[in-house]
């Protein structure tokens, strides 16, 4: 073994205390120096840190902690008065759906009147009337191709737009005029009438109309109920008007005439034109095709319109919250 060599002494002094410093600096000297580095680093860069901490808190998005949305719970008064509030709410039905439906339980009897009239303002009634068996003649020489010609033009004149000398000109197979002026009076009052009943039945069937788009939009079940209660009321005053009739068709005939036209303007003799194409059989033959026609269409809506079970669940069902509007 080559005997160690001797270590050189260090330059930083002499003596016991010199060199235990010196190694002490010497063991220690990395880490010290690294701690004294970072120091002397965090001296000098403290301010420039700052600022640009400073800068990066303005630019970092903080996130609200979820506690933050969190509410405190209101009073058991006020959270009732928010409860009743809204139930009422829920209970409350529109106004308009209401009105549409009275309006069409109104309208409905109105509109299917002025329809049978029309049905017997055509052609068709009068080729049916002169036609049928049992239909009294003329005793004054009209045969039937005379009347159904003649009172063709009667009709026609009630549907067009033309004056009364649409009927004062016309003449017989003799030249002489086929209605006496008062006639032609009196079926310029009709005409009126007529147009009237006509004109108000289309206003009303429009109003229907409007009705029925709206209530199977908004109401479920509304167009049935409103249906519904017009057959009720129509059926009401279809019977209530037949029993009369049936108790005195004579009567019920002059009661109507004496309403809508002035005295003296309707009655006519056995021998005159309109007498000879529309005789009594004629007007009691119309008056039972007319009632029996709104009491047939008026008792098929009643049927079709019946508030079944089916129809009851389907109403209460879309009235749910959160459920689509059933089918009528």
């Amino acid at each position: 073994m080559r005997p160690a060599t001797r270590m050189p002494s260090l330059p930083f002094g002499t003596g016991t205390a010199g060199t235990g410093t010196a190694r002490t600096a010497a063991s220690t000297g990395p880490i010290a120096g690294a701690a004294a580095g970072a120091a002397t680093a965090d001296a000098t860069s403290a301010p420039a840190g700052d600022e640009s901490g400073a800068e990066d808190k303005r630019d970092v998005f903080v996130e609200q902690s979820p506690t933050t949305m969190l509410q405190v719970r209101p009073p058991q008064e006020e959270v009732d008065r928010r409860l009743a509030a809204r139930e009422q709410a829920a209970n409350t039905r529109p106004v308009l759906p209401r009105v549409f439906q009275v309006l069409m339980a109104v309208f409905y009897p109105v509109v299917l009147l002025v329809l049978a009239i029309r049905l017997v303002t055509t052609n068709a009634f009068l080729w049916i009337e002169y036609h049928r068996p049992g239909f009294p003649a003329d005793t004054f020489g009209f045969t039937t191709d005379d009347r159904l010609t003649y009172g063709s033009y009667t009709v026609d004149y009630l549907l067009n737009f033309a004056g009364p000398r649409y009927l004062g000109d016309l003449v017989n197979s003799q030249g002489n005029p086929l209605f006496l002026e008062r006639e032609v009076a009196h079926m310029a009052d009709v005409k009126s009438l007529i147009d009237f009943a006509f004109l108000l039945g289309l206003v009303l069937a429009i109003i229907m109309v409007i009705a029925i788009i709206y209530l199977s939009r908004r109401s479920t079940g509304g167009v049935r109920r409103g249906l519904f209660a017009g057959s009720i009321v129509t059926l009401v005053l279809i019977i209530a008007l037949g029993v009369l009739a049936l108790m005195g068709w004579e009567t019920f005939f002059t009661d109507f005439h004496k309403i809508f036209f002035a005295n003296g303007t309707w009655t006519f003799y056995t021998d005159d034109t309109l007498i000879r194409l529309f005789p009594s059989d004629f007007w009691s033959d119309a008056g039972i095709f007319i009632g029996a026609f709104v009491l047939v269409v008026s008792s098929l809506t009643l049927a079709f319109t019946w508030p079944t079970k089916d129809r009851r669940h389907a109403v209460a069902r879309a009235k749910r919250p959160g459920r689509r509007a059933a089918a009528q």
